[in-house]
């Protein structure tokens, strides 16, 4: 079981390392927050693991609250990209 573990987390790594090149790289603005938003899943992701490892349910609340301010902040980001207020 721990090798599992050991090598999804190393994976997530490699995934952040991968979003974090196409956000430097990313052509245009919606290339650079679909990037934003896949490395908040993998953190989520992470952090599920890590608390899976340790047993500490901290760490699960912290992917929770992750996961609600990554979907509040694409809404926001989505609507900024249309070009309208926050408020329409």
């Amino acid at each position: 079981m721990e090798i599992f573990i050991y090598s999804a987390l190393f994976l997530f790594i490699l995934g952040i390392f991968l979003c974090l090149g196409r956000l430097i790289s990313g052509p245009t603005a919606p290339d650079r927050a679909v990037a934003i938003e896949i490395m908040g899943i993998i953190l989520v992701g992470f952090c599920t693991v890590i608390s899976i490892l340790t047993g500490e349910e901290f760490y699960m609340s912290v992917a929770i609250a992750w996961a609600l301010l990554s979907f509040i902040g694409s809404l926001a980001l989505g609507k900024y990209l249309e070009g309208k207020n926050l408020d329409e």
